[in-house]
């Protein structure tokens, strides 16, 4: 009994150590998790100890005519714990074009959209950024969110931009390439170096290898860009209002169509607009990327898409993509239209990707909660079990009076409780028509006069005009929820060999005043180029007075449009915010028996009809 106690004595003194050194090793700041999400803590808070630096990765790719590999500068910012502590940590990693600058606003600098259709316009003005800073000027919104959760925060400057080697391509494969490098950098297989030229080499030696990458617009894009190339270590992507698609963005159904609030803007535009990199190389990425390659695929004169397109349209580059993916949009979005995160979250979920889609009623921009986004990091990057990979929910909705941090969930966009319901166009010109389920005949044609002078809005609100065609509903006397995407087969005759067809979808009485929102008024918009209604890629000229039918989608919404309103189908020529300006004059003839509205409703026709009905 006397040898078992102090054997067991013996055994404590030696246990002793241990437990003191599991004590330390307690005491060390790890990341702290509650609800399945990353929370403060408060050793990672105190940014005076924040470490900081700088270096460049070596890319795959030589785009700027040096004869060198580019490299791509990377900010990192990470807690001190990563070196006293030894602390490996997942990162979030955000790359932009626009981190060093972009080009002043000057006169000329778009292309002129005031001329015929099918016609060249005139040279225009090539704007030079001045870099700002000797190195990038970084958003800190990213590593203020995250440092302090445990997370490692990591910038890039996209090719050709600030202090990163190579030509902006606006699209082009290195600006798929660039993030992929940085992030096989973040694991291991890609050499980082402490200087744009030099050899000394840098390791990141507390990089878990895991990454997750987020941002918006044209940072937006670039996730998805670096997801397409299958990159391992890229668990999940958090694309905020992401340019999916530049033929979508610049194009629409063969139409030269701007995006929302920048009339004239193209590829080559956008590229002298980013175009912030090293001055001693910008003539040869001008004459190679801007004057050249650009300049022979993007095509100003028929709209038509091609292969120049196609390779820009990172639909077409998913087929190795295994990133998780939460998608974020505003349905009234009118620069990145909304269609660029729905069509990019249809093929994940076709090729079984996990994946999820957080919309809202405004326009350009707005991330989801940060709950939201917290939970998909937490899960992808530290692989906490907090249930999102099992949410049946697939879709989280901002409805029209509630705030962004709090979305609605439904089990997937669009809402499955949506059916098509088709309307049909009854004589009015040049007040309104109506718009109605029963399918009537022999309303005959009625003639639109195009003159972009006039702005849709002015067309939606005008009584009586020969400048647009108009088809509204009964008033509701019940709410009436779209989810989907609305489609419109219009068939129309030309007086001219080419002509800009707009549509939009509307809710009048139109809606003015102090309290009026962004999604009041407008529904939905889609454009198309009559020319183009048999192919995308090939437009063939009208013959004057022939009729073709032309289809095309509107841009996907989902919208609850209350009672005492209506929904009217505003059919125009030239939008006066978004396509050429023709000289006015030609004439739209719209046949009402063969041209449909299809429009999503929740509840099918049953729901239509009783919103139609007086009670």
């Amino acid at each position: 009994m006397k040898k078992l106690i102090q054997l067991s004595f013996f055994l404590s003194l030696l246990i002793l150590p241990l437990i003191s050194v599991d004590a330390q090793t307690s005491a060390k700041a790890v990341p702290v998790f509650e609800n399945g999400e990353a929370q403060i803590v408060p050793e990672f808070k105190d940014s005076e100890k924040w470490i900081r630096h700088d270096l460049w990765v070596e890319t795959t790719f030589d785009t700027d005519g040096d004869g060198k590999k580019d490299r791509m500068y990377v900010g990192v910012t990470r807690p001190l714990q990563t070196d006293t502590e030894g602390l490996k940590l997942p990162v979030i990693y955000e790359s932009s074009p626009y981190y060093s600058g972009v080009a002043p606003d000057v006169e000329g600098g778009f292309w002129d959209v005031k001329h015929e259709l099918g016609e060249a316009a005139k040279e225009r003005v090539h704007a030079e950024v001045v870099r700002t800073g000797k190195r990038p000027i970084i958003s800190n919104s990213q590593v203020s969110t995250w440092l302090p959760r445990g997370f490692i925060v990591v910038h890039s400057c996209s090719p050709g931009t600030g202090l990163s080697q190579g030509s902006p391509t606006v699209g082009g494969e290195n600006e798929s390439l660039a993030p992929k490098a940085v992030i096989d950098w973040l694991n291991g297989r890609a050499k980082g170096f402490t200087t744009p030229y030099g050899n000394e080499t840098v390791k990141a030696f507390w990089s878990t290898g895991k990454v997750g990458m987020t941002g918006t617009s044209y940072n937006g894009t670039i996730p998805l860009a670096a997801a397409t190339t299958g990159v391992k270590g890229l668990e999940v992507i958090i694309p905020v209002a992401p340019n999916t698609s530049y033929y979508h963005y610049y194009r629409s159904n063969g139409l030269v169509r701007s995006p929302g609030g920048y009339l004239g803007e193209d590829v080559d535009v956008l590229y002298d607009f980013i175009h912030s990199g090293d001055e001693s190389k910008r003539a040869y990425s001008n004459t190679v990327i801007r004057d050249t390659e650009l300049k022979n695929g993007m095509d100003r004169i028929t709209g038509d898409y091609n292969d120049f397109w196609a390779g820009r349209d990172y639909l077409n580059h998913m087929k190795t993509m295994k990133a998780a993916m939460l998608m974020s949009h505003g349905f009234n979005d009118w620069n990145v239209m909304p269609e660029h995160s729905y069509r990019i979250y249809n093929k994940a979920k076709e090729m079984g990707l996990e994946t999820g889609i957080y919309y809202h009623q405004n326009g350009h921009g707005g991330p989801p909660p940060t709950s939201m986004m917290n939970k998909w990091f937490s899960h992808y990057l530290f692989g906490i079990d907090n249930g999102i990979e099992k949410e049946t929910n697939k879709a989280w909705i901002v409805r029209e009076s509630d705030d962004m941090s709090n979305p609605t969930p439904y089990k997937d966009y669009p809402n499955p409780d949506a059916a098509p319901i088709t309307l049909h166009l009854t004589k009015g010109a040049p007040k309104a028509g109506g718009l109605t389920t029963v399918k009537t005949t022999n309303q005959g044609k009625e003639t639109l006069v195009d003159n972009y002078s006039f702005t849709g809005e002015i067309l939606a609100r005008a009584e009586n005009t020969n400048h647009r065609v108009l088809y509204v509903t009964p008033k509701f006397t019940q709410d009436i929820h779209i989810s989907g995407v609305p489609k419109i087969k219009i068939k129309l005759a030309s007086s001219k060999p080419a002509a800009n067809l707009s549509v939009w979808l509307v809710s009048l009485p139109w809606n003015e005043g102090r309290g009026t929102k962004i999604n009041d008024n407008i529904i939905t918009r889609g454009w198309a180029d009559p020319q183009n209604h048999s192919s995308l890629r090939k437009g063939e000229p009208l013959l004057a007075g022939k009729f073709y039918e032309v289809s095309f989608d509107l841009m996907p919404d989902d919208q609850i449009i209350k009672k005492g309103q209506q929904i009217g189908l505003l059919i125009f020529s030239s939008d006066k915010e978004y396509t050429l300006h023709p000289e006015p004059g030609t004439e739209l003839t719209i046949d009402l028996d063969g041209t449909v509205l299809t429009l999503p409703v929740v509840g099918g026709p049953e729901a239509f009809t009783k919103a139609t009905t007086d009670h």
